[in-house]
């Protein structure tokens, strides 16, 4: 029969973990859609120094709720070489303080009063009250946004529901005088850093962890002295995660885990050492007293600040361990395109997305700028580079699209889906921009093998036009990498200009060929450069309505080009007018 109960009582357990997690998932998930992308690309960008990542760090865990992740995203975004070790350091300090808030949140199951106001801040009492919130947010709200925070709240319930789970099922041990002499085992302190690094290694959550034992105190006598030490394992197994996100990336993404791993045994060693030593020399009687769940959040965030005060002057010194344990070049290249772990934060996933379009722009202008020049000049070694780029563009095309397809499925938004959508357009785009400058490579090749000379009228026109060409690219880079619709704006202008300089050149190149001014074996390579021309273009103002569209999301590109060209459009008359008088045909 006891038996029976305490199966029971296991399942009770497992049912209220299971819970728990799922509730850190949710509103982990919440919060991270509510920040947006906006953390991550502080996080990316704000890492100049330690003390700004150690403040990153804390700020961006405490939002989230979730260390695991942060740690993940580092060793993701320093496996992309997006990020340098020596700045994820400062983070993964910051990661462990900002994780202790989730334990002091979780010590609100531990209010014992017969205050009215006070009981309402016990999770039995509003736990019910912010699910019904979060629910009614979910299924009513029409923002995005509101049905993230309804989302983070419903999170929320779920995990203290799980931690009332926990503690009832924990009841029945206080009097099991198995159990009371199973705590007995808790005075070696080594035991209980054990028990807190398996525990937590096995659930992945030092949130989770913390919850149980917090749910622990609530039921049975269990010291400060006991404790301590299974809140000290508990921070070592923690660094499960980073070591299994560390499988199968490079060196510097793994020494991101060693670093991880490394802070917390240190930590623990040390802190352990000093309060034996502490304890062996003074008598400390509050640390036999027993112990609640805000005394658990007590101790762990003075362990957690106190090891990151002591190891944070050796910043250099914890990099140069990571770089002995894990050996290989400390200045790797990007051995990975786009890093699978990026997809935990989709919306990561899309500003890295958007940064390699603005590097794939980057080769396409090139392109256009070499071929261009290599229809007066051949050069063998600059045709090569030019077909190198071309395979890198294709490259660039396939990786980040594959990678989108995978973002699009996590279940976003419909304006994350919306732009998903519009950046597989201009990865469209520009690889098409990439296939015109290879026909215009081609043009000079046979130009180049068949010793054709252009007429110097055609060369001058020519020239106008690729000038102009190259200012309209440079825009659409620029435009989308900054998403800045001021510089979109003056891409459809520049755009017809180019339409109408084209078509005046083509006409006076067809009246060279009437008057045998040009050999006849010219016309189809010079009326196809024209169309190469002139689709570039076209290809540039796509990529500008997508960026205006990000603005607007009602935006229809065929009306949007139409009010665009109205004679009521003064600012497009204007701009159109200062690029007709700028690219002219003498």
């Amino acid at each position: 029969m006891e038996q029976q109960f305490d199966i029971f009582c296991i399942l009770q357990l497992l049912g209220g973990l299971a819970f728990f997690l799922y509730g850190i998932y949710i509103m982990s998930m919440g919060l991270e859609k509510i920040a947006g992308g906006k953390l991550e690309r502080i996080l990316k960008t704000m890492t100049s120094n330690p003390v700004k990542g150690l403040v990153l760090g804390a700020g961006i865990t405490a939002l989230i709720q979730s260390s695991s992740a942060v740690t993940v995203m580092l060793v993701g975004l320093v496996n992309s070489g997006i990020m340098k070790l020596s700045q994820a350091i400062g983070v993964i300090m910051g990661s462990n303080i900002g994780t202790t808030i989730t334990a002091w949140i979780l010590s609100l199951s531990g209010i014992q009063s017969s205050n009215t106001v006070l009981r309402l801040f016990k999770p039995e009492s509003f736990t019910p009250v912010l699910a019904l919130v979060g629910v009614l947010m979910i299924f009513i709200a029409k923002s995005n946004k509101n049905k993230n925070i309804g989302s983070a709240f419903l999170g929320f319930s779920i995990l203290m529901t799980g931690m009332i789970f926990m503690g009832t099922s924990m009841e029945p041990l206080s009097h099991s005088p198995k159990f009371m002499h199973l705590l007995t085992l808790f005075k070696n302190p080594l035991f209980g850093v054990f028990v807190g690094t398996f525990i937590t290694a096995i659930i992945q959550s030092s949130a989770a962890s913390i919850g149980m034992l917090q749910a622990l105190v609530m039921q049975v006598d269990m010291t400060y002295s006991m404790a301590l030490p299974i809140i000290m394992g508990q921070n070592i197994g923690t660094c499960i995660t980073a070591v299994l996100s560390s499988i199968g990336v490079n060196a510097n993404a793994k020494r991101v885990a060693v670093v991880h791993v490394t802070f917390n045994v240190i930590g623990t060693i040390v802190f352990l050492a000093i309060y034996e030593i502490v304890r062996w020399i003074f008598d400390l009687p509050f640390m036999e007293e027993n112990i609640n769940p805000a005394g658990i959040a007590v101790l762990h965030s003075t362990f957690n600040i106190c090891t990151t005060i002591l190891l944070f002057p050796f910043i250099k010194q914890l990099e140069q361990i990571a770089n002995f344990v894990i050996k290989g070049s400390k200045n790797q290249k990007d051995e990975v395109f786009l890093d699978e772990r990026l997809l935990l934060s989709p919306e990561l996933a899309i500003v890295e997305i958007h940064d390699k379009i603005a590097r794939m722009a980057k080769l396409v202008q090139n392109n256009v700028l070499y071929s261009t020049k290599l229809l007066k000049n051949y050069s063998y070694k600059k045709a090569d580079v030019i077909n190198k780029n071309e395979q890198r563009i294709d490259l660039y095309e396939d990786k980040m699209e594959s990678y989108l397809i995978k973002v699009s499925n996590k279940g976003l938004a419909e304006d994350t889906g919306n732009i998903i959508a519009r950046l597989l357009l201009t990865i469209g785009d520009y690889e098409r921009i990439g296939d015109h400058a290879v026909n215009i490579l081609n043009i000079a090749e046979q130009k180049n093998s068949k010793n054709m000379e252009f007429p110097p009228e055609l060369v001058n026109d020519i020239k106008v036009i690729v000038n102009a060409l190259l200012e309209v690219l440079y825009l659409s880079s620029e435009a989308f990498k900054h998403d800045n619709s001021t510089l979109a704006l003056k891409i459809e202008p520049l755009e017809q200009v180019i339409d109408r300089l084209v078509l005046k050149a083509k006409n006076r190149h067809i009246k060279r060929i009437q008057y045998g001014e040009c050999p006849i074996e010219l016309d189809f390579l010079i009326s196809d450069l024209f169309n190469d021309f002139e689709r570039i273009s076209d290809h540039c103002s796509n990529i500008a309505t997508s960026i205006l569209k990000t603005k607007d999301q009602n935006i229809d590109k065929h009306e949007f080009l139409k009010q665009m060209k109205s004679y009521d459009n003064k600012d497009f008359s204007k701009t159109y007018d200062e690029f007709k008088e700028k690219y002219a045909l003498v």
